[in-house]
């Protein structure tokens, strides 16, 4: 039996817990593609669980909008209309300048010698095509950024749309055909290190809203 903040956690809670926390990572890394069906039988024969743990992990993301259940009883991975995701894109722009913002106090040298070195990896991952290697490593340099803000809930908020988008990043990454690191990464940099909010805040509401405007237009919907 496990442990977890004094509390005794029994099989059934810990196999659910491995279960959502591996979906959701794949899902918010784009391993799955947009309208891919997942269901119970298969999760739980994946991952060597009952029925149980597999349902309350799809419970879970069902309820986080990260997984869509029809009224069938079809689950899956979400296939986001053009206005969906132009209102995620504004949550980004303006959660991730806030977050960014409120981290630039607390900005350090190892703060922008660590995102240095992801924007190392995120090259390596261009290099590769290795397009989930790209969006997780991508997110982590947002991550190690938003950390330091201080600001755990509104760090939340922007996985939980992190999530959401998760598939579509994956379809927006066969689009852009990657040939170096995001230019607005070197931006945000710049500006961390000359102390550069309004910079700053412009280099992440640009990287976080440019690939995606270029999505819904290239669908034909309004511009973000």
């Amino acid at each position: 039996m496990l442990i977890q903040s004094g509390r005794p956690i029994d099989g059934q809670t810990a196999a659910h817990e491995r279960v959502y926390r591996s979906l959701r990572a794949r899902i918010m890394h784009g391993e799955i593609a947009p309208g891919a069906a997942l269901t119970l039988r298969g999760i739980g024969a994946e991952f060597e669980v009952s029925m149980t743990p597999a349902r309350e992990a799809v419970r879970r993301l069902v309820a986080e909008g990260a997984l869509t259940l029809s009224s069938s009883g079809r689950v899956a991975t979400p296939e986001l209309q053009n206005d969906r995701i132009e209102e995620l894109a504004a949550l980004r722009a303006l959660i991730e300048t806030e977050l960014a913002s409120r981290a630039l106090p607390r900005a350090h040298m190892a703060l922008i010698e660590r995102l240095e070195a992801i924007n190392a990896t995120i090259a390596d991952s261009v290099v590769r095509g290795d397009a989930v290697g790209y969006i997780r490593r991508n997110l982590e340099f947002h991550r190690a950024l938003y950390l330091r803000a201080q600001a755990p809930a509104m760090l939340a908020m922007a996985e939980t749309v992190w999530l959401q988008l998760g598939p579509t990043m994956r379809k927006l990454y066969g689009r852009l055909r990657r040939t170096e690191v995001p230019p607005n990464h070197k931006l945000i940099v710049a500006a961390l290190r000359a102390g550069d909010e309004p910079g700053l805040r412009l280099a992440v509401r640009s990287d976080v809203t440019q690939g995606l405007r270029m999505l819904v237009a290239e669908e034909g919907a309004s511009p973000l």
